[in-house]
């Protein structure tokens, strides 16, 4: 019997481990937890990362949702400003304070949606905000002055959804 209590003392019918083996065992144990906290902490931060980005881009697809709106209104901000100057020729002063009225409030919920006109005429030509259709040799303006805006450009809280349409001033030195 003594034979038997001392086969189920350790694994596989060896002797107990000893204290060396113990501290190995524990050793290895406590760098494989170590392995997976590092892991997990890798994990959080790319969640958190992931987290942000999608907010991010949650928070830019709604600053920019109503881009096309915006892009089609554009154009009955302009007729109503050729609809003022034309009624301006007119002399009927009503008709021409009733379109000046709408064209101020759409041009005012416009601004407030975050659309600005690109500065042109005056301006040095700026290839991300001016598209240059003409040119134009002068020697009484800047090298790439713009002398002429053909049309309108603008922004959307930053970012260009129309490129001025622009005249430029070349100089023939």
């Amino acid at each position: 019997m003594e034979g038997k209590a001392q086969e189920t003392g350790g694994k596989g019918g060896e002797g107990p481990e000893t204290a060396g083996e113990l501290e190995r065992k524990l050793e290895e144990k406590t760098r494989e937890a170590e392995d997976y906290l590092t892991r997990l902490k890798y994990l959080q931060a790319d969640f958190e990362n992931y987290r942000k980005q999608v907010e991010k881009e949650r928070e830019e697809l709604a600053r920019f949702a109503t881009e096309p709106l915006v892009r089609e209104l554009i154009e009955v901000l302009e007729n109503l400003e050729r609809a003022v100057a034309s009624a301006r020729k007119t002399r009927k002063k009503d008709l021409v304070k009733g379109i000046e009225l709408i064209y101020a409030r759409l041009k005012e919920i416009l601004e407030k949606e975050g659309l600005e006109p690109i500065p042109a005429l005056g301006e040095k030509c700026d290839p991300y905000k001016h598209e240059v259709l003409l040119c134009e040799t002068r020697q009484d303006c800047r090298e790439d002055e713009i002398i002429e805006e053909l049309q309108r450009g603008y922004t959307l809280r930053g970012k260009v959804i129309r490129y001025a349409k622009v005249k430029v001033a070349k100089r023939g030195d």
